[in-house]
């Protein structure tokens, strides 16, 4: 099994279609059918069915994708931690982090990396907790930043606690304080409240309508399904209240009433994420020794 055979084969699963495959990796259409199928006869298995205008997978094709993405991943990594210059004057760091702790940690230590090895390239990708340990997995990040519990526990990856934060609750200075006025609220008073609300797989979605449901009651949203820029957005504009990370109150600026949750309140743990099978680049070490020692 050739390294360039596994680089074929995924193009061809990826576009369904060798001349499209071949174009993508810059070698002839013939050459990468009799690399694809050099590598059947190594397996012992056809990993394309083929009939005219219709590639799919077989079984075999199937088991072998995601292990073939995973090695040219970590292929790929390697060649980047070997052509790192002396003193971490080049590479890159593939981090990812969900939407609410690039709003409110990351600037800060992401501008303190930068300035110490500017030479060093952040890839940034946004998404929730269970999309970021599925790309960690397959070799797509170098970290993660998460919330724990994770949504899928895996012995694949190791995580280390970073921080707990409080979470607080955002509203329009325009319209009425929420719980009656009071300057501190629990959970309880938020029944009847209009909450603006995260899409489904949001991690601060899960853990608010479950704080409320545990109170006793279900969460009537006036609007759902944003991000956190659009979330904020909308309870500047009134349309409701979010519970969000207090980090990112405090760097939201004007437009936003903060009121604080009684104790015991609502928090999460964030936890920085990375395989257990590869150690991560020596560029993405750095940036794990600093966001430890923030």
């Amino acid at each position: 099994m050739q390294f360039q055979q596994l680089q074929y084969f995924v193009a061809v699963a990826e576009t369904r279609h060798f001349t499209r495959a071949a174009d993508l990796v810059h070698v002839s259409q013939p050459s990468l059918s009799q690399q694809v199928k050099a590598l059947e006869r190594e397996l012992g298995a056809d990993l394309f069915q083929r009939a005219r205008g219709n590639i799919t997978l077989t079984d075999a094709g199937e088991a072998l994708l995601p292990l073939a993405r995973r090695i040219l991943a970590d292929a790929d990594t390697a060649r980047h931690e070997v052509q790192e210059l002396a003193q971490l004057r080049g590479g890159r760091v593939r981090l990812g982090a969900t939407p609410s702790l690039c709003t409110g940690l990351l600037p800060d230590v992401l501008r303190a990396f930068h300035d110490r090895y500017p030479g060093i390239r952040l890839l940034i990708e946004e998404g929730g907790s269970h999309d970021l340990v599925r790309e960690l997995a397959r070799g797509a990040l170098d970290l993660a930043l998460v919330v724990l519990p994770l949504p899928t526990p895996s012995p694949a990856l190791t995580t280390v606690e970073l921080l707990r934060e409080d979470l607080v609750v955002v509203s329009s200075p325009e319209e009425p304080r929420p719980g009656g006025g009071r300057r501190a609220v629990d959970i309880g008073d938020l029944e009847g409240e209009r909450l603006v609300m995260f899409r489904h797989g949001y991690d601060l979605r899960e853990l608010t309508v479950a704080a409320c449901r545990s109170a006793g009651f279900e969460p009537t949203f006036a609007v759902e399904g944003g991000e956190m820029d659009a979330v904020l957005g909308f309870v500047r504009a009134g349309l409701g209240i979010a519970v969000v990370p207090r980090m990112v109150a405090a760097r939201s600026g004007r437009g936003l009433r903060v009121t604080p949750l009684t104790r015991p309140g609502l928090h999460r743990t964030i936890a920085l994420a990375h395989r257990s099978d590869v150690a991560p680049p020596r560029a993405a070490r750095e940036l794990q020794r600093m966001l430890l020692e923030r």
